[in-house]
């Protein structure tokens, strides 16, 4: 069975283990770090995401508080911007970073930003991807048929190419919150390298995604011997 296959282990599971969660650890370490540092002016998460809303003429997006931690997120169905308990009230350069990276989005949907769109369209593909195409691929290995790794490993890849989508939309609604933090006045210019560490770090576990992904259809492709040559 793969599943002890000392190739997959020192190739798939390793790396990817190791690599997602370092980059787990740098987010929260940064996100930790910095949600003990208040900014200046005082203004909460929540206040600096709706003043980013309201600066870009977005009036149809409501500011709300969600459980879990660092569950922050933009839902572009129901134009909710919702905030985890840790960034909604906190006035914390960790909170005001996460809450405008998120209106950052916000903002893409109102601008209709391609790639957003892009991403919104590949989410059903992604599911049956992650879902269907694995276990075709394992399913592929298990009876030695090439062929079937090879519809599997079509599949998965869908997965992949939505997660290499998500990479420039969220770069792009880090870079958004970076500038505006400063254009709006929601915090002084020397407090931005707090907001940029916490960001940058968020920014890799996306990176680490992909990693993670491409290695897993790496080696199935090559296990099946579709990429390389295995005797």
């Amino acid at each position: 069975m793969f599943f002890f296959d000392l190739e997959y282990i020192l190739m798939v599971l390793l790396p990817g283990m190791l690599i997602s969660g370092l980059a787990s650890w740098r987010v929260k370490a940064a996100f930790n770090r910095y949600s003990k540092v208040g900014s200046r002016r005082g203004m909460t998460g929540a206040q600096a995401a709706q003043l980013l809303l309201d600066r870009a003429g977005i009036n149809d997006v409501n500011v709300v508080p969600t459980r879990g931690y660092l569950s922050d997120h933009y839902n572009p169905s129901s134009r909710q911007l919702a905030l985890s308990e840790g960034v909604f009230s906190s006035n914390s350069i960790a909170a005001i970073g996460v809450a405008c990276h998120e209106a950052g989005h916000a903002i893409q949907h109102a601008r209709h930003y391609a790639p957003l769109w892009a991403r919104s369209a590949l989410v059903p593909a992604a599911g049956i991807g992650s879902g269907i195409g694995y276990m075709v691929m394992i399913a592929g290995l298990f009876l030695r048929h090439p062929g079937v790794v090879g519809i599997g490993a079509i599949l998965f890849s869908l997965v992949l190419l939505f997660q290499i989508v998500t990479l420039p939309v969220e770069f792009d609604a880090t870079a958004r919150a970076k500038r505006l933090v400063v254009e709006a006045g929601i915090v002084d210019a020397d407090e931005r390298v707090g907001i940029d560490r916490v960001l940058n770090a968020a920014a890799l576990t996306y990176v680490a995604a992909v990693i993670s992904t491409l290695l897993t259809l790496l080696y199935f492709l090559m296990r099946s011997g579709l990429l390389g040559n295995r005797n």
